[in-house]
């Protein structure tokens, strides 16, 4: 026989209301009874019927996680999503909530999954984990006032969000200045994504750094299309670029291979610094020089700041700023002494 809440209330001596309330987790509920409670649920392994909670309380405490659309190799295997993911769940756990993955190939087809589990009560809002100019998923969360998160600063909407980030452009910058601290004045910006908000802020901090420090600036170099990479050995010759900026770590460890390729030595002949510090800063040697993120951080942060938004009436939009660390490595020679 499965282990009812009335079990659970005649171990513990209380109402089974008490029970009920404390699976709410109730204010009027003292944390000595929930305690005593919870701890007759584990050793009687009541398990609570999630399906009757959705539909007699106010929330399902299950939070939707929006993934940008999986159209790529490349986005599919950045670890990126894999570290924010699992540190949403560890913080979810602690929270008491749990996560559910929307995904799709398409933005049609994710936005049709966002639909399904909204209106299927599986889901209280969403954590978007990208931010794109023109979006149809945030159209549809922002006209139907459906609480959400993003993990990212939107284009548009600004008031109407709420935000986790880091501040891009003074990544830009500090990237930059790195550089420039180890005697180097001909940098470059490369990527390979030329079309998110973040790359845009990286970009105008590295152009803010080079004009304070009254260096030339050069314009970013993308690297999306197979010709682009037959251009760029012309660009390396034309302009003799001793220090590079990649977009992130995973196009960084692309980048050294293909300098590598052309001649190249990194960093003897063209350092190389970038974004995220992710396991592909360390998978070969040179190790890459990196600013930290904190990935995780950003993970468990925005499930606080969702849940801040989905209970607390009135809550004001927030834009939560999640600072970075330099990690130097070995992609990065100080010319300054030569």
């Amino acid at each position: 026989m499965s282990v009812t809440i009335k079990d659970v209330a005649r171990v513990v001596g209380v109402a089974p209301s008490t029970v009920s309330r404390t699976l709410q987790d109730h204010p009027s509920i003292s944390q000595e009874t929930k305690e005593k409670v919870r701890k007759a649920m584990d050793k009687l392994g009541y398990v609570p019927n999630a399906s009757a909670q959705n539909l007699a309380n106010k929330f399902t405490n299950t939070i939707g996680v929006i993934l940008p659309t999986m159209d790529s190799k490349e986005r599919r295997s950045n670890p990126f999503y894999l570290e924010v993911i699992s540190a949403m769940n560890e913080e979810a756990r602690k929270q008491r909530v749990t996560i559910s993955i929307a995904s799709g190939q398409t933005h049609d087809e994710l936005l049709e999954n966002v639909q399904l589990m909204y209106r299927q009560k599986r889901v209280d809002g969403f954590i978007m984990l990208y931010v794109q100019e023109e979006d149809i998923i945030l159209d549809y969360l922002v006209d139907n006032a459906i609480p959400f998160t993003i993990i990212g600063r939107p284009y548009r909407y600004n008031n109407e969000s709420n935000c986790v980030d880091n501040d891009n452009q003074l990544l830009g910058q500090a990237a930059t200045n790195h550089l420039i601290e180890k005697g180097h004045e001909r940098i470059v910006f490369v990527t390979n994504n030329d079309s998110e908000n973040f790359f845009q802020e990286r970009f105008d901090g590295y152009r803010k750094a080079m004009k304070f420090q009254d260096k030339t600036s050069l314009d970013y170099f993308c690297l999306s299309h197979p010709e682009d990479y037959l251009l760029f050995e012309d660009y390396l010759k034309t302009k003799k670029p001793t220090g590079c900026i990649a977009i992130d770590d995973m196009f960084a460890l692309r980048l050294i291979q293909m300098l590598n390729l052309l001649g190249y030595q990194v960093p003897d002949d063209i350092s190389v610094i970038s974004f995220n510090n992710s396991i592909f800063t360390t998978l070969i040697h040179p190790y890459i020089t990196s600013l930290d993120i904190q990935a995780e951080l950003l993970g468990q942060t925005a499930v606080v700041e969702f849940l801040i938004q989905l209970k607390e009436e009135n809550a004001m939009k927030k834009h939560v700023i999640i600072p970075h660390t330099l990690i130097e490595n070995e992609t990065v020679r100080d010319i300054s002494k030569d």
